[in-house]
């Protein structure tokens, strides 16, 4: 039988949150278990730090400028092949439990044409998904850091009270209740935490976070750069905390039935969070509160697989994107796309089996800007569009220079060397390693100018 798979997805999540990855406080226990088991990534990086666009990529396996799907508040085109429909096809019973953001359209700030926000998702809109379905469209509309709604397969409204990723890992356990085992399975818990909470503008941890978690040693960025993270990050690190206890709850379910052997645990987030230290740049053309840069506080995100063909293989220093997401999970299905997906099988990768691979990822930014980036091991750079607005314009024949970083003696990226003649040539190099990315992502090359 093949193999179950469970994609454990947290919201805006940064990976210096995380043990494994460094965090002193031991908030993610379990997560760090997985890793040891498995394969770490010690670099991965979001192709696209928002939430809808990159939930977008995750089901389709293409660039979000691909399927129109550049920003939030717009739909998952019906023309393209969804993940679920793929894994539902290879014999997989599959279940989505948490945060959906992909069936809803309208512009930015303005009532939406398509409104599922606080309503049940079409059938047609689920993403080939017909299985075990526990899901609010916008889960930060129907619910708070405590009690709140979503929907069943059959649109009956289920109310929870409780905190939140408490109820819906609560809602996951209950499908291995009427699993069968006559199927794999296939499950997504999309977990909305640790994101913000919207109309309170706040994070919202466990009651007793910010007493719990008040000693926490501040990452270098934010430490330098300020923000709100001095408010919030103690309800920051609470939610993490709560995600890694139910990660466990799952794990601990999977071997009451027998099946942690044969699952392949996947641990990733959409994104991280730069806590309003990058949301005043002079650049800003559009709308950011937390994640729309290119900075690693956003793009940097916590990557761990085990079981299956991960087992064993320990840290994985390379550059990954998570871009790779679905068509990693349908290789381990025994489904092979090719081209029908971007990224790579990142088993083929950790096994060697790809010795000519790219060691770089590559994000495209909307929403705050239209931009975008390259990640190298040494470098970031990024671009932007002058004069277009993140939140209505997906691409540009124009770019300008936005930011670079030496890494190796700037890692947390605090002293931009975009225009500084010394680095002229490097920046040159990075420029047309973009062009290549940007010309291959969307299928024509636009000029960038000097800054």
């Amino acid at each position: 039988m093949k193999q179950n798979i469970l994609l454990y997805f947290t919201d805006q999540q940064r990976a210096d949150t995380c043990g494994c990855y460094g965090q002193s406080l031991p908030l993610t226990p379990w997560l760090d278990q997985l890793a040891r088991e498995g394969t770490r990534f010690e670099y991965a990086f979001t192709p696209q730090p928002v939430c809808g666009p990159c939930r977008a990529l995750f089901q389709s396996g293409k660039w979000p400028t691909e399927t129109g799907c550049y920003r939030n508040k717009i739909m998952l085109p019906a023309d393209v092949k969804p993940l679920g429909e793929y894994m539902e096809e290879a014999g997989y019973e599959t279940a989505y439990i948490g945060k959906w953001h992909l069936a809803s359209e309208g512009e930015i700030g303005k009532p939406s044409v398509i409104d599922h926000s606080r309503t049940a998702v079409p059938k047609e809109l689920r993403g080939g998904y017909t299985g075990f379905w526990r899901v609010s469209d916008v889960l930060e509309f129907t619910s708070h850091g405590y009690d709140g709604y979503v929907f069943d397969e059959n649109d009956q409204r289920i109310d929870f009270k409780g905190y939140r990723a408490d109820c819906i890992t609560d809602m996951a356990l209950e499908f291995f209740d009427q699993y069968d085992g006559k199927k794999p399975f296939f499950m997504t818990v999309s977990h909305i935490e640790p994101h913000h909470q919207n109309d309170r503008g706040h994070y919202e941890g466990p009651e007793g976070s910010k007493e719990k978690y008040k000693d926490y040693q501040p990452p270098r960025d934010l430490e330098a750069l300020g923000g709100d993270y001095r408010e919030e990050y103690p309800d920051y690190l609470g939610q993490v905390a709560s995600l890694d206890e139910n990660l466990g709850r799952m794990i601990a379910r999977l071997k009451e039935k027998g099946l942690y052997d044969n699952t392949v645990i996947i641990f990733v987030s959409d994104h991280g969070s730069h806590f309003k230290t990058r949301n005043r740049d002079e650049h800003l053309n559009g709308m950011d509160d937390y994640k729309r840069s290119m900075h690693d506080a956003c793009l940097r995100v916590p990557f761990v697989i085990a079981g299956g063909p991960f087992k064993g293989k320990g840290d994985f220093r390379d550059i990954v994107s998570t871009a790779s997401l679905p068509k990693t999970i349908l290789g381990l299905a025994g489904v092979k796309v090719g081209d029908a997906m971007i990224g790579e099988d990142l088993a083929d990768v950790v096994q060697g089996k790809c010795p000519d691979r790219r060691n770089e990822a590559f994000a495209q930014i909307s929403e705050s800007r239209v931009g975008r980036a390259i990640r190298t091991p040494d470098y970031a750079y990024s671009v932007y569009a002058p004069g277009l607005n993140g939140c209505t314009a997906a691409d540009s024949p124009v770019y300008a220079d936005d930011f670079l970083y030496d890494l190796k003696k700037d890692p947390y990226e605090l002293n931009n060397l975009v225009g500084d003649p010394a680095y002229a040539e490097v920046k040159q190099q990075l420029r047309q390693k973009l062009l290549q990315w940007i010309g291959e992502a969307e299928g024509k090359t636009p000029e960038i100018r000097d800054v």
